[in-house]
């Protein structure tokens, strides 16, 4: 996934202003695929550049008010076609499973205690999004948008249920270590 199309999927549902923008992203779009202010409002710009959005029309603003962007026929068509195009999974870059992979032939020092860590994060994730998932889908929500909508944030419930539960299994690994020596 790309930030542009990121971008014009937000702008697609609800035409906002880069700085309602950014709040959405922190609410929702943040949680699969992050961006900082910064990148969201340059990125802005060269959509805008490109043709695939355009401040809306009579709001030019002058110098510190907003400007609010709606995605123009050729953003939509991109964003269609990116849509429909064959991606490849993309490859597991995770840091604590390099560390423990290193805790193997240096010491396992200080990983349990990062683990436990990583329990609460992922914990603290889960229960957000078990939350959010009761909050904006009750049983009879079935539209398309809602349904793949839903989708995504069953991801995020998968995969924070997964963490949470590798994460326990790793620290009863742990639990039976007979020392801090390497392998």
């Amino acid at each position: 996934m790309s930030l542009p199309h990121a971008i014009l999927t937000a702008l697609v549902e609800k035409p906002s202003s880069g700085l309602e923008l950014t709040r959405r992203f922190d609410r929702s779009i943040g949680y699969f695929w992050s961006a900082t202010h910064q990148q969201i409002y340059r990125e802005l710009g060269k959509l805008e550049a490109e043709g695939l959005i355009r401040a809306l029309p009579g709001q030019q603003p002058a110098r510190g008010q907003k400007k609010s962007y709606e995605v123009l026929p050729a953003g939509r068509a991109e964003l269609a076609r990116w849509t429909a195009a064959p991606h490849d999974p993309k490859p597991l870059r995770d840091t604590m499973l390099l560390r423990l992979r290193a805790a193997a032939v240096v010491g396992t020092a200080g990983v349990e205690a990062d683990l436990r860590r990583h329990l609460k994060l992922h914990e603290r994730q889960l229960a957000e999004y078990e939350e959010i998932e009761e909050r904006d889908f009750p049983p009879g929500r079935d539209s398309t948008e809602d349904r793949l909508r839903h989708l995504v944030l069953r991801a995020g419930i998968d995969l924070e249920t997964f963490w949470t539960q590798w994460i326990g299994h790793a620290l009863a690994e742990f639990a039976e270590l007979p020392g801090d020596e390497p392998a």
